[in-house]
């Protein structure tokens, strides 16, 4: 089978295809359509955005359904045979079946992935290590996928190996030093891991990370096909926990009571636009005291509010007189018991912190991968990676002792 690809900046290949639902609304393309329109991606904020299209190449007898050359800095359309050298007098049809998205970037910033100190080694030698590409969700430090497919495809090492060849050829193009692909999902990863390595003259690494999930699961109940029973309600899942954490956890909640404060939730058209703003003054500050400006805008969450309101949870914290005092996408505890009540499998609350430990968050292994481009610094960073991967999991090990669950309901360690 012959796979080939094409390169563009704009967001109409959305509309040549009918496409899977991702796994999280990070990856929605109203979700994307939001950052491109309100400027939180694009040249003047330094993540410069391509989408690399991914097409199944068959032979046909008569066609007219060619792929368009779309050219972007002079990037062209290519071609990769996973088989055999196929003929060129053969009229083909080019069927697109995935979407990467890919990024050019002068800086590190919204990542969550750290290379900074690949970037110091470079400039201790006077090499730039800027421009570098990288494929993520900007600004979100979420596991899923990376590659959005077409209904009736599945990621496979072919679609990975047209990818990866697509990224080479960008970063010959523009002189950048590496790619990141950050927090890829298991599946996709496990696909890409089937590649050869090194591929196309350079190494795949892979650098593991850890992230905190609570899971919605009570292990000593089980369904009857399903697995572990859903937890019923907050009092069910504190029943899970060792008595010791149980009485902190009951605890913390009777001090913010005694406060006279109290926790409202809403969801989608329940916030009102007062309630974005009070919002969106609560996220600036976050950035505020480090001295930064925050990374998305007003604009930003109020097309996230119109096309994305069933994906929305605001949680909000009231001072007895009911005025706001804080506000929040989420609160570990108000998020937990949202979680139990809707049902939801998860609640993942972003990257880092271990204080996520003794509120049932599970550590879980996370993903990214890396390609170096220049040999000499390859090596290296590959024997980086892979200390760095044998440290994370004795961290992990290590986090998931510190778990507040009964025996009964220990989560097994996963790696």
């Amino acid at each position: 089978m012959t796979y080939s690809y094409s390169i563009t900046q704009d967001l109409a290949w959305q509309t040549e295809a009918k496409w899977q639902q991702p796994d999280t609304p990070f990856m929605s393309f109203d979700y994307w359509q939001a950052l491109t329109d309100s400027g939180a991606i694009g040249q003047s904020v330094g993540w410069i955005p391509l989408y690399l299209q991914i097409y199944k190449v068959s032979k046909q007898a008569e066609t007219t359904d060619k792929v368009k050359t779309i050219e972007v800095e002079s990037v062209e359309t290519k071609s990769i045979n996973t088989e055999a050298v196929e003929e060129k007098s053969v009229e083909k049809e080019y069927r697109l079946i995935a979407t990467m998205p890919l990024f050019i970037k002068g800086h590190h910033q919204g990542e969550y992935v750290f290379d900074h100190a690949w970037a110091e080694a470079y400039a201790r030698y006077g090499e730039d290590y800027y421009p570098r590409l990288v494929t993520s969700v900007p600004y979100t430090p979420v596991m899923g996928q990376r590659i959005w497919l077409v209904e009736g495809e599945e990621i496979a090492p072919a679609i990975w190996q047209t990818a990866i060849a697509a990224v080479d050829d960008v970063a010959q193009q523009v002189g950048a030093s590496s790619w990141h692909g950050l927090f890829i999902e298991s599946e996709q990863i496990a696909a890409a891991k089937q590649l050869p390595n090194p591929i196309f003259e350079h190494q795949l690494l892979e650098r593991q990370g850890c992230q905190f999930l609570w899971q919605n699961q009570k292990l000593t109940e089980h369904e009857a096909d399903s697995g572990p029973k859903a937890y019923t309600d907050f009092e069910d899942f504190l029943s899970t926990l060792t008595a010791k954490k149980r009485k902190n956890i009951r605890a913390e909640r009777k001090k913010i009571a005694k406060q006279n404060l109290s926790c409202r939730i809403k969801t989608g058209g329940e916030i009102t636009a007062k309630d974005w703003d009070v919002f969106y003054q609560c996220y600036a500050m976050t950035y505020a005291v480090r001295g930064r400006a925050p990374y998305l805008t007003p604009e930003f969450f109020e097309q996230v509010s119109q096309t994305m309101s069933e994906h929305i949870m605001l949680a909000q914290g009231l001072d007895e007189s009911g005025e706001i005092v804080a506000s929040s996408l989420f609160f570990y505890y108000q998020g937990i018991e949202f979680a139990i009540k809707k049902g939801l499998q998860y609640f993942d609350p972003g990257t880092q912190g271990e204080h996520k430990l003794i509120r049932g968050f599970v550590p879980q292994k996370t993903h990214s991968l890396h390609r170096i481009y220049d040999a000499r610094f390859e090596p290296a960073i590959a024997n980086f990676c892979e200390q760095d991967n044998a440290y994370m999991q004795q961290y992990r090990e290590q986090a998931h002792q510190a778990l507040p669950f009964n025996i009964d309901n220990m989560p097994s360690f996963n790696g």
